[in-house]
């Protein structure tokens, strides 16, 4: 807390931590005056923010007009593909049985568990989806996700215009949103993984795609600045830091490596994915 006086009145301001937001009142004549002045971790004095998980959604995409969630291993990579093929993808939060229900309600395929899909089945991984995209027609898709598709379907209803953005669409992505954004808030979302207790756990790879979206942005948040700095790193050597990345490793020892070869595919992807209605559908940048 702080105090300073002039003209026989106190201005107090008060630092609430837990909260994270900066309050200030004055004290005169026995009565108190009290204003919120800014919620810090909202990091409102900057148009282009940059945090993670869905906490860190929820404090900046306050008052923003685009949300841009990054989940590079794996589901806006997923998604990515899934677009270019013309699929419709509607990003659900849990697999459980009322996925299965959404699925069916909507007249659409429900992607499984990458370890009890077979051949014919789509799961998480950009893979399979890509493989059995080649082979048949998908026109919907329900994509279930704890981390990318949870942020995503947090804020469908919201009021912002929710996009999706990885290593193979950061470009196209963010020509888009700028071209579009005119001056509004972007709020760019790392979605992380999960420890098994169910805490955040930030991913790097996530870091990388979301300083790669916003390459070429001004306004930026220190925060944003640094995951620019973060992806500028490592731009010319993305498969091998991908392959090298505690997800990448998790990902080679299940048997998924080809997943981080899609993942790599740096600006391969011109379809910027665009969730309305409740679906992702492929708008070209």
């Amino acid at each position: 807390m702080g105090v300073c006086a002039a003209g026989g009145q106190r201005l107090v301001v008060a630092w609430l931590v837990d909260s994270g937001w900066v309050v200030a009142w004055e004290e005169s004549g026995g009565s108190d005056r009290g204003e919120v002045l800014v919620g810090v971790f909202g990091q409102e004095p900057y148009r282009t923010r940059f945090d993670w998980g869905p906490s860190g959604a929820d404090e900046i995409a306050a008052g923003a007009g685009f949300v841009v969630v990054v989940d590079v291993l794996s589901f806006t990579t997923t998604l990515s593909v899934a677009v270019e093929h013309g699929i419709a993808v509607m990003p659900y939060p849990w697999r459980d049985a009322s996925a299965v229900t959404a699925a069916e309600q909507h007249d659409a395929e429900l992607a499984v568990a990458r370890k009890t899909a077979g051949p014919d089945e789509i799961s998480l991984s950009p893979a399979a989806l890509r493989r059995v995209a080649s082979q048949r027609r998908i026109e919907r898709l329900v994509l279930p996700s704890p981390n990318g598709s949870a942020i995503s379907a947090r804020f469908a209803s919201a009021g912002a215009t929710v996009v999706g953005a990885c290593l193979r669409n950061a470009k196209a992505v963010g020509r888009w949103v700028r071209e579009q954004s005119r001056g509004q808030t972007v709020a760019v979302v790392a979605a992380g993984e999960r420890w098994p207790d169910g805490g955040l756990r930030p991913a790097v790879e996530d870091l990388w795609g979301a300083g790669a979206f916003l390459d070429g942005f001004d306004g930026l948040s220190p925060e944003a600045e640094a995951a620019v700095a973060v992806y500028r790193a490592v731009a010319g050597r993305i498969p091998e830091a991908l392959a090298g990345s505690a997800s990448g490793r998790e990902l080679t020892g299940g048997g998924y490596a080809e997943e981080l070869a899609i993942a790599s595919e740096v600006d391969s992807a011109d379809a910027v994915p665009v969730l309305r209605d409740g679906w992702y559908r492929a708008v070209r940048s």
